[in-house]
């Protein structure tokens, strides 16, 4: 089975020219397949990068990337509305990716892609999202392997699960970062500027515990499922996303290109994406059925 290496949308509020560029190199360097691209996050954010979306999007396809445009994940106002709308009326621009049930609407009748917020649990509703036109669904992370196989089983289209980064788990139509830095949400400040890979939230026993990233919470450990890539593919599953940290992601697509390819040891891979991923906790507890915090060993016993 063919393996897609995608790499999903940045998630976080980095200045435009280190955007720009972590972009570039993408482009030129890293054995990705498609790259998602927009703001998903918060809207606010959106003309930040205005001035270099387009040269960014056309460096990507002349590198002979598939660009997919990602619509926010939270609409909360009539401008967010007219955020989704905007992307979503972009035909020429190949498929889009909905991450909100408006844009999952604004998209009926056309070719598009279901993102991992559109949270898809069963076999009904994955029915539902092809007949209005999905030809793509990233699944729920906290998914294990026996529902990603019946799933799989179930449709004919492409079925894609994030392998690696910070987990999404919720979002709020507040704006934790600003609250942590004792403002209002309306005078952010762009504070979440200030964290490139997500505020750490730790527990009141001084235990690590999640990620802030302006209204979105995320998983304080790397979701890592490098060892799990062939049980993947046999469970059905045929793209693979890669979310964006501040970290060296051409090292990280090539390792993951090469476990998805059959060439890379399995032990000295996952050796050498701790080394790149800076020591970050890595988990890949919910595909194996058990916490999603947790960590399970190949080749050892499901930790449930």
């Amino acid at each position: 089975m063919t393996a897609t290496l995608c790499l999903g949308p940045l998630l976080f509020n980095w200045p435009a020219e280190q955007r720009r560029d972590f972009y570039f190199r993408i482009a030129d360097e890293a054995p990705v397949d498609v790259v998602y691209f927009g703001e998903v996050v918060c809207g606010k954010r959106t003309p930040l990068f205005d001035a270099y979306f387009k040269s960014v999007v056309e460096r990507l396809r002349a590198a002979g990337k598939e660009v997919i445009l990602s619509t926010l994940a939270l609409v909360i106002t009539e401008r967010d509305l007219d955020l989704v709308r905007e992307v979503t009326a972009a035909a020429s621009t190949g498929l889009i990716e909905a991450n909100d049930v408006s844009a999952v609407g604004l998209l009926a009748g056309r070719p598009h892609v279901i993102g991992p917020y559109v949270c898809v649990y069963n076999e009904e509703t994955l029915h539902q999202l092809v007949l209005r036109g999905a030809e793509c669904v990233c699944l729920s992370g906290e998914l294990p392997r026996h529902d990603l196989a019946v799933l799989a089983a179930s449709t004919p289209i492409d079925l894609e699960v994030q392998v690696f980064g910070r987990l999404p788990l919720a979002l709020s139509a507040r704006c934790y970062h600003a609250r942590a830095r004792g403002i209002s949400k309306d005078n952010c400040q762009f504070v979440c500027g200030d964290d490139w890979d997500g505020l750490p939230v730790e527990t009141v026993d001084g235990a690590p515990f999640v990620s802030i990233n302006g209204v979105q919470v995320l998983s304080h450990t790397y979701v890592a499922l490098l060892d799990e890539i062939e049980s993947l593919k046999d469970a059905g599953i045929t793209r693979f996303r890669l979310s964006p940290h501040h970290i060296d992601m051409v090292a990280v697509a090539q390792i993951f290109r090469g476990a998805a390819d059959g060439v890379e040891d399995p032990k000295r891979a996952m050796d050498e994406l701790r080394r790149v991923s800076g020591g970050a906790t890595m988990a890949n507890g919910y595909f194996h059925d058990a916490a999603g915090m947790a960590w399970h060993e190949a080749g050892g016993a499901n930790p449930k």
